[in-house]
């Protein structure tokens, strides 16, 4: 865990592997084991944090609040493996037992993913009621509003508070750039897009690092 936390992620993952592969069941090492290979990038991982989650249940040193964190990392595997109702429906259950900013975040976005934009608009109100400098609750809003509603104007607001919360969230810099873009503002663009890119992508990131690496590139045509 200390070579996880100094960013020693290939030793670090070593590590858990031989504790995963020893039997060891402990929430300790298997929550942030799980979310280290859900950040590698590889989509094939998501089968194997679906099992290592399922194991984790039984650890004895397991809390309300790695439950909860259990419950998301669940939720992620199983979305990501085809099974988006599984995944909202894991998330409810949790939310009905001990609402949380985790929850609120994650089934936040779930509801964006699924397309679901009267629960997703409803959802991500309420997560703001629970806490309204919560930038990631204030991304999924400007979401909603941006991809779901198709209100530009009403999202900008969201995404500009997310952003003065918290500079280097990814999704944030993302639509932010976008706005930039449309408004010939190409150097912010730029700037904000690479710093998207310098940051640590994760599965609940609706922009991936290819998505950010083209909207880059149109920029720098746009530059040019």
């Amino acid at each position: 865990m200390l070579k996880h936390q100094k960013g020693q992620k290939e030793d670090a993952l070593s590590m858990y592997e031989a504790l995963y592969r020893d039997g060891v069941v402990l929430a300790a090492y298997m929550l942030p084991y799980s979310v280290l290979l859900m950040r590698s990038g590889d989509e094939s991982v998501f089968p194997k944090v679906r099992e290592i989650m399922v194991k984790a249940q039984k650890a004895p040193d397991m809390t309300t609040e790695r439950r909860q964190q259990l419950m998301m990392n669940y939720a992620v595997a199983v979305w990501k493996m085809g099974d988006i109702e599984k995944a909202i429906s894991t998330l409810e259950s949790s939310h009905r037992q001990s609402p949380c900013s985790l929850t609120y975040q994650s089934l936040g976005f779930l509801y964006i993913e699924a397309g679901d934009a009267d629960k997703a608009l409803k959802y991500n109100q309420e997560a703001l009621e629970y806490d309204d400098e919560d930038p990631i609750a204030l991304d999924n809003l400007g979401q909603t509003y941006y991809r779901l509603l198709n209100d530009r104007e009403k999202a900008r607001p969201y995404f500009d508070k997310a952003h003065e919360i918290k500079p280097q969230q990814i999704d944030t810099l993302y639509f932010l750039a976008s706005y930039d873009l449309q408004e010939g503002k190409y150097e912010q663009a730029r700037e904000k897009l690479e710093t998207a890119l310098d940051g640590s992508f994760s599965p609940l990131n609706y922009v991936s690092r290819k998505m950010a690496e083209e909207a880059l590139a149109k920029v720098k045509e746009g530059v040019n």
